[in-house]
């Protein structure tokens, strides 16, 4: 039998030691996704046997989320600072932020506009029962987005505050100026280089732990979940739930395939190679609570660690194809059931909405809500309506969370595999020998050794 752990970032297969075989498999032994499979068949059950104690099991969740916010971070930061510092140049750092911002925004509206033909054509929501939503489960988050204030969030003024916040954004920013500050002292910054690298190698350790408990939190999120929300709500709602389902499934099967073909990534390779991560994303409803062994998985699929440690997080905050797909369909289907303008002006007018609103929005408390409030103001939208959907948020959530997390990778993918090529005609400009070899080859070659 073969245990995996993470390494440094990568992940390392062990043989264990030759020894008498175990009497039984105990549960704790079984594999990751087995035990979650497991979490959520139990934690429905005691969702509708005992909906008080589900309600309560929610803590267990909570505590699992806490410990992944609690190492993303720490890991994080050092990780995106030693990638930027070890780049050749700060040029390059530049090139790879461009081509990621905008493979970013390429993606985005291309799945925004397949969710919104999918919608259109099968007339979700034509007839939903809107009277009956409830506006005070969306009050309080219906205030908007404010640019001004998104920018400024984004650009700490107290380091220590972002980390106190978790505000992964303003984070980001300073690790992208303290790395090319690294990289521009040069051989001075190899001391503190080494304890970012002792940190991210204890840091990974930490997350491996963490992540060993993530049955636990899916049994609470679960548990919660049924008890919470019931299936009550599902029967006016489960045309709107198909179709994001079905689109989630066009992006998963259609638009993420064609670019690993352009791109010659193998696509299916890297399903296969984070597919434990995208179950874990799927059932705690959390992709940062993947986001470090995501990271692991794509050094180990083969993308270097300095384009996975800067393109993965700002991936989180600037790439969540699941969730503008949810935001179009959902904005079709509410458009639909109030009547409202659905021409294809009004709709690219929503999707051009969508595609900047969508951006940043990672670190804000339900901010598919808020940005579903914020876009549907321009189409007249009522708050009511949004809050149609919250209780059926969860399980689309569920889906879409996991798009998201292999939407990232495969960006990370691209970008690399975008740098590999342009290292490669670089190398061959800059190789005129070889060249001039290729063009007129001499007889007298000696053979490779």
């Amino acid at each position: 039998m073969a245990t995996e752990r993470i390494t440094d970032g990568r992940h390392d297969t062990d043989a264990e030691a030759p020894g008498p075989a175990p009497r039984g498999t105990r549960w704790w032994r079984l594999p990751l996704g087995v035990q979650s499979a497991l979490a959520v068949g139990l934690g429905a059950l005691i969702g509708v046997l005992a909906p008080a104690v589900g309600e309560q099991l929610k803590l267990l969740g909570d505590i699992f989320l806490n410990l992944v916010q609690m190492v993303v971070l720490p890991l994080v930061f050092p990780l995106i600072v030693l990638g930027i510092a070890r780049m050749e140049s700060v040029k390059k750092v530049g090139r790879i932020a461009g081509k990621a911002i905008l493979y970013f925004e390429i993606v985005t509206t291309v799945i925004l506009l397949i969710a919104v033909a999918l919608a259109k054509f099968t007339g979700i929501g034509k007839g939903a029962p809107v009277a009956g939503a409830d506006a005070e489960s969306v009050q309080k988050l219906d205030q908007g987005v404010d640019f001004h204030e998104l920018i400024l969030h984004s650009i700490p003024k107290n380091v220590f505050a972002a980390f106190a916040e978790g505000n992964l954004l303003a984070a980001i920013v300073f690790a992208l100026f303290l790395g090319v500050g690294m990289a521009a002292v040069g051989e001075k910054a190899a001391p503190f280089a080494s304890v970012l690298d002792s940190v991210s190698s204890a840091m990974f350790k930490v997350v491996g732990y963490v992540i060993r408990i993530a049955p636990v939190g899916v049994l609470g999120f679960i548990s919660y979940d049924v008890a919470h929300y019931g299936f009550g709500n599902l029967r006016s709602l489960l045309g709107f739930i198909a179709v994001v389902y079905a689109g989630l499934a066009i992006v998963l099967g259609v638009v993420f395939p064609c670019i690993a073909l352009i791109y010659r990534i193998r696509y299916v390779d890297l399903l296969r190679q984070i597919a434990g991560l995208v179950g874990i994303a799927f059932l705690t409803r959390s992709s940062e609570a993947v986001l470090a062994p995501l990271m692991g998985k794509l050094e180990a699929f083969g993308v270097s660690r300095s384009t996975t440690s800067f393109v993965v997080p700002l991936g989180y905050s600037f790439n969540t194809d699941g969730s503008v797909l949810y935001q179009a369909t959902a904005l079709v289907y509410l458009a639909h059931a109030y009547g409202t303008d659905t021409s294809i002006a009004s709709l690219l007018l929503m999707v051009g909405v969508l595609v900047v609103l969508s951006k940043g929005m990672a670190g804000v408390t339900s901010a598919s809500i808020v940005v579903l409030l914020a876009a549907g103001k321009t189409m007249g939208i009522p708050p009511e309506g949004v809050a149609l959907l919250v209780g059926v948020d969860f399980i689309v959530d569920m889906a879409r969370t996991a798009v998201n997390v292999v939407g990232n990778a495969l960006a990370a993918a691209v970008v690399d595999r975008s740098e590999a090529k342009r290292n490669a005609a670089q190398d061959c400009q800059d190789s005129p020998a070889a060249a001039h070899e290729d063009a007129a080859p001499t007889p007298e070659k000696e053979p490779a050794r």
